[in-house]
């Protein structure tokens, strides 16, 4: 059998010793500055793996035409690249390095701002900005609030959601929180006194409309047992749940709407056609219509996907 010299047993041994001590400290080097960091794309969480290839991935995905760097592009300004495009949850500031474009930089700075339905601009008001991201599309069981959104999708033939919004704590405090039974003992004083406030800014026509439907809704309550109970019936307890990726996918109109507006027009709702009853179904949670890349639409579907809670 082959006996290696002493000489030659000591030379490999200290190359040995070389190489462990390299690969002490370049694990030390990454323990360092990536235990403390995570992907902006990715969940903190015990179960999910992290490594160098995540962070690659997270950087072909945003930057495929503004980080494409030349073949002279050294190992160190890679890293650098990944480091400066992974962010602590604790810090808003975005270190990035001057190799890197100004537009790449601009593009992760404005990803703080939520992905919305692309009806909603940097020029909405922020009372309907509001609108969107807290109750537009998020099913509603309360027949007061079932009965305010009827009510302003009426009044979408007059002005627009902005200008509705702006006044509705005024429409609340006017028609008594919305409340079916008060309104609908409204007589001709209580009419004229709302159609002649300036702050509301409503014709004696809709004011009517809005008494009147009042009034139908306790009919319904009588026969249904509520408001909820007659509209969610027409969805069979579920909200349609869409996945519309344009703007102009999203219907004004509906089949299910179509259906809805006839069966209230017999029972003598009024300014209740189809586009109208769609804006209700819209604003109600009875259909989702949030765009897919929209940062609402899983939370809207995940409150649709709950079994139905009448209350």
């Amino acid at each position: 059998m082959y006996k290696a010299s002493p000489k030659r047993k000591e030379i490999v041994e200290k190359s040995k010793s070389v190489r462990e001590k390299e690969i002490k400290q370049n694990s030390n080097f990454f323990a360092k500055h990536l235990k403390r960091i995570y992907p902006i794309t990715l969940q903190r969480s015990t179960s999910s793996s992290f490594s160098l290839s995540s962070i690659s991935l997270s950087l072909s995905q945003n930057s495929t035409d503004s980080v494409s760097t030349d073949s002279n592009s050294t190992l160190e300004q890679k890293i650098s690249l990944a480091l400066g495009l992974i962010s602590s949850p604790h810090r808003r500031e975005i270190f990035v390095p001057k190799s890197i474009p100004q537009q790449l930089c601009q593009d992760f700075n404005s990803s703080d701002e939520p992905k919305r339905c692309n009806w909603i601009t940097k020029k909405s008001d922020e009372v309907y900005v509001m609108f969107h991201d807290q109750q537009w599309g998020v099913p509603v069981y309360d027949d007061n609030l079932l009965f305010e959104f009827l009510a302003m999708s009426g009044m979408l033939m007059d002005y627009n959601w902005t200008e509705i919004l702006k006044r509705k704590e005024h429409f609340r405090e006017a028609f008594c929180e919305f409340d079916p039974n008060r309104v609908a003992k409204m007589g001709e004083k209580e009419i004229a006194e709302i159609a002649s406030n300036k702050a509301i800014m409503l014709q004696e026509s809709r004011v009517r409309c809005i008494v009147d439907n009042a009034k139908c809704i306790t009919k319904v309550v009588n026969e249904f047992g509520s408001f909820s109970s007659f509209v969610w019936g027409f969805m069979d307890y579920k909200p349609i749940i869409n996945k519309f990726k344009y703007s102009r996918n999203v219907p004004l109109r509906s089949p299910k709407a179509e259906i809805i507006s006839k069966d209230m027009i017999k029972r003598g709702f009024r300014f209740v056609g189809p586009v109208i009853v769609h804006s209700f179904m819209q604003a109600a949670g009875l259909t989702i219509d949030h765009l897919v890349d929209c940062f609402r639409h899983g939370d809207c579907v995940s409150l649709a996907e709950r079994p139905w809670r009448h209350i």
